[in-house]
């Protein structure tokens, strides 16, 4: 099963060098988790840290989460080649994709497509089994982004990570995912805008990185609740009190779910000859043509893929 076809409503970060959060996360309800080599492991103990991603991925206790990644170091520091090789082959069959961050052209993902097959092929895996995630953090990542998004046969997503995409854009503020203050508009819409539209044009899912105001659920569910409206598939969520927020936001509404039900079937019952092969019908008092049945499918494709059930 490739891993685009998973649920992303939530991605949990989790540190690498952290054998209690690993533990932890074993059994939290998210979609999809990370094991993360990156950001939240001091370079101290990036090797060391290695070894304890390979040992959880082997543990038989397993994940909870129906999807389980990596996050290797990015291609300007000392580690990502030994990353990739360590992983590989010593637990490439128990993660389904890699995730490399600060991509900032085409050129970053290949690098990775190409050492993974080589890597596949001498721990006697599937060549191309293991899909990449590209994290899209900088002002050069962005102006690439259409390019990163058609690299790679092996890209899945796209995620936007918002802590080092306001530190190359020079914004205002500390906390990662929240609003810079004075600037009365949403600042990150350009750049979610964009990575979402080179997603979907090259058929990925579009992520949305990190809140870390753990203790702050109201502006977590403002954040997911802005990038869930435009289109993306989930969010990262850094601490449980996330997950059941990030869970609901990014699954349909169940109003929503039932009304795309109702259009799907009237439609079709519409567009038979035995129904007047009627082009454009009215449902709840509202006109619905070919645009409205593609919502209406998109819609039910959503709720049905995060375990919606059918409705009247």
């Amino acid at each position: 099963m490739s891993s685009t076809s998973f649920v992303r409503r939530t991605v949990l970060a989790v540190p690498g060098s952290s054998d209690r959060f690993i533990a932890k996360a074993r059994t939290l309800g998210v979609d999809a988790l990370f094991l993360d080599l990156e950001d939240a492991v001091a370079p101290a103990v990036k090797v060391e840290s290695r070894q304890r991603i390979v040992d959880a991925l082997n543990d038989p206790a397993g994940f909870q989460a129906p999807l389980v990644t990596v996050r290797v170091n990015d291609w300007t520091t000392p580690w990502t080649y030994a990353d990739v090789i360590a992983l590989v082959e010593g637990g490439g069959a128990h993660f389904s994709a890699m995730l490399l961050p600060k991509v900032q052209s085409a050129a970053h993902v290949q690098a990775l497509d190409m050492l993974l097959s080589q890597v596949e092929h001498a721990a006697g895996l599937p060549v191309g089994r293991i899909g990449i995630e590209a994290q899209i953090e900088d002002a050069v990542g962005l102006v690439h982004v259409n390019e990163i998004a058609a690299s790679s046969p092996r890209l899945q997503t796209l995620v936007y990570g918002p802590g080092d995409f306001m530190a190359s854009m020079g914004m205002g503020g500390l906390n990662v995912g929240t609003q810079p203050k004075g600037y009365h508009a949403d600042a990150f819409h350009h750049a979610q805008m964009e990575i979402l539209v080179a997603a979907r044009a090259h058929g990925l899912q579009a992520i949305d990185g990190p809140f870390v105001g753990v203790r702050d659920l109201e502006g977590f569910k403002t954040s997911a609740r802005s990038s869930a409206a435009l289109g993306y598939d989930g969010k990262w969520v850094l601490h449980p009190t996330q997950v059941e927020a990030g869970n609901e936001i990014y699954s349909p509404d169940p109003a929503d779910f039932a009304r795309a039900s109702r259009i799907m079937k009237a439609y079709h019952e519409a567009a038979t000859v035995a129904g007047g092969a009627t082009g454009a019908i009215v449902v709840d008092d509202e006109m619905v043509d070919e645009a409205g049945l593609k919502l209406a499918a998109a819609i039910l494709a959503r709720g049905e893929a995060a375990g919606m059930g059918g409705t009247t």
